[in-house]
């Protein structure tokens, strides 16, 4: 999106436009523990616009979801309460449904050309949407990875997975994923998810490597299928009052920096995927199945397509994205 479209999607809204040069510490807020990749590029990107701005501009973190959970930073940043939040597409497509084309099943099938994807000219075009509809601008798009399956008993075949209780982020195109192979999707922050698994509460949870390897999953989920069934995306967002209060070069500045740590968020984990899986099959007890690709599945990703292609145009856009790829 550039400069005049994401001025005008501002000004669409109702909120005044500029300000004076000005000195800021903005408040960002996620869901993710402080020794996540996002939280480290958080820090980093807080050096950064100290620089740009010759120290006029700063973030402090929110991390663990201080604030509340996703959709609640969400609504603080509507009224303008919350400055900015690296939130997961996933929470994003609850108000934006042509976001749910990024989590389309067996969209990429490694993480490298998940990267292409978020960066390519069809996923921009969905950040213009976000304005009006969320109060938030989006700057950019970053990842925590690929999404594999973890289950507390082993599992043979798709109908093993069926009844399971699986804990998923709340995002309806994530949801339908799961319903379509007859499991219990069963929504909880990441918080509560590694007591679930320990108590029974849940079956197998829907996971990217950084977090089952930061919270020790595999101690209570010990079975891991390597699917990459979906990537998992991250928005660095902005409320739109906050924008909409800066000057043109203050604005600027913002985007440069947030766009430099969001791209380095992607190349590390596109660097580090392969060796996060490694250390995974180093932990004793740890079973790993690796390629379990869409044909597990049998025609899930046909009738995902067919039901998510009605409300978003984007599917198609992105399958055929792939498919140059």
């Amino acid at each position: 999106m550039n400069w005049k479209t994401m001025l005008a999607a501002v000004a669409g809204i109702g909120l005044a436009l500029p300000a004076a040069a000005q000195e800021r510490e903005f408040r960002l807020g996620m869901i993710t523990p402080p020794v996540h990749v996002w939280n480290q590029e958080v820090a980093a990107l807080s050096d950064t616009l100290m620089e740009l701005s010759d120290g006029r501009f700063s973030v402090v973190a929110f991390p663990s979801g201080q604030l509340g959970n996703e959709a609640t930073m969400m609504q603080q940043m509507q009224t303008g309460a919350l400055d900015m939040a690296w939130l997961t597409s996933a929470e994003v497509t609850t108000r934006v449904p042509d976001m749910a084309a990024l989590h389309a099943p067996f969209l990429v099938n490694n993480i490298a050309d998940a990267a292409r994807v978020l960066r390519s000219e069809p996923a921009r075009e969905i950040l213009g949407g976000l304005p009006r509809a969320t109060g938030t601008v989006g700057l950019c798009y970053a990842m925590t990875g690929m999404r594999q399956l973890m289950t507390r008993d082993a599992v043979d075949s798709a109908e093993d997975l069926g009844g399971m209780r699986f804990r998923i982020t709340p995002a309806p195109a994530i949801r339908t994923f799961f319903e379509m192979f007859d499991a219990a999707p069963a929504p909880m922050p990441l918080t509560q998810v590694y007591d679930a698994l320990a108590n029974g509460q849940i079956d197998a949870i829907d996971m990217d490597f950084e977090s089952i390897i930061n919270f020790r999953y595999y101690e209570h989920a010990p079975n891991m299928m390597v699917t990459n069934h979906h990537m998992f995306g991250m928005v660095a967002l902005v409320s739109a009052r906050v924008w909409a209060s800066l000057s043109e070069d203050d604005r600027a500045i913002i985007s440069e920096a947030v766009q430099l740590h969001c791209d380095r968020t992607i190349d590390r984990f596109v660097e580090e995927e392969a060796g996060k899986l490694e250390r995974l099959q180093g932990i004793e007890g740890v079973n790993v199945t690796e390629n379990v690709g869409a044909e597990f599945f049998g025609d899930i990703v046909t009738r995902w397509d067919a039901h998510w292609e009605e409300q978003t145009p984007y599917v198609a856009r992105l399958r055929e994205l792939v498919a140059s790829f």
